[in-house]
């Protein structure tokens, strides 16, 4: 069973929503198959071009994520975001998640390699919380596209979000602040 730590194996996590995927996958390109107008065929040329895109990017998220769990010592991992980091786990969290680069390809794998390590949940909330809404790598398109001045707006206003989202999952969640 998962549990919010990350424990129990990867197989188990990964069971129940590969078999729910794997359902509506195969009733789509079913549904797409009965139609008769080659739904299906294009759908799934559309499904293999889109991996071949994205397979490079997360291949090497999985080996960065992999070589920083080896790389970077447990004991400093638990300090700094483990549930004895507090406030400054959280603070750590919600800018590191900004500061990811990428779609959930990435930062999700990189988040679970954090939640390995001993991250605690205020930190991996705050985490995914800082890479949902400050999306640094995100702000060029941002000001290109909507103006310097609604980036500000946006980022100034949500900018408490990611630590407060994080010391409320710690507080209610994770025991200890």
């Amino acid at each position: 069973m998962d549990d919010m730590n990350g424990q129990g194996s990867p197989l188990g996590r990964m069971t129940t929503p590969t078999i729910i995927m794997a359902a509506i996958a195969v009733i789509m390109v079913l549904v797409g198959y009965f139609r008769g107008e080659g739904e299906h065929a294009s759908g799934l040329r559309s499904a293999l071009e889109t991996t071949w895109q994205t397979l490079p990017l997360l291949i090497l998220a999985f080996i960065v994520g992999g070589m920083a769990e080896a790389l970077l010592p447990r004991e400093a991992m638990a300090e700094w975001i483990g549930e004895e980091s507090g406030v400054r786990g959280i603070l750590i969290g919600s800018v590191a998640g900004g500061l990811v680069p990428g779609g959930p390809y990435v930062s999700f794998p990189v988040g679970a390699i954090l939640l390995r390590s001993g991250a605690s949940v205020g930190t991996m909330v705050a985490f995914i919380s800082g890479w949902a809404i400050y999306g640094v790598s995100r702000l060029p398109m941002e000001v290109g596209i909507l103006g310097w001045k609604l980036t500000l707006i946006r980022l100034g206003i949500t900018l408490l979000f990611p630590p407060i989202a994080g010391l409320l999952a710690q507080l209610l969640f994770g025991g200890t602040l």
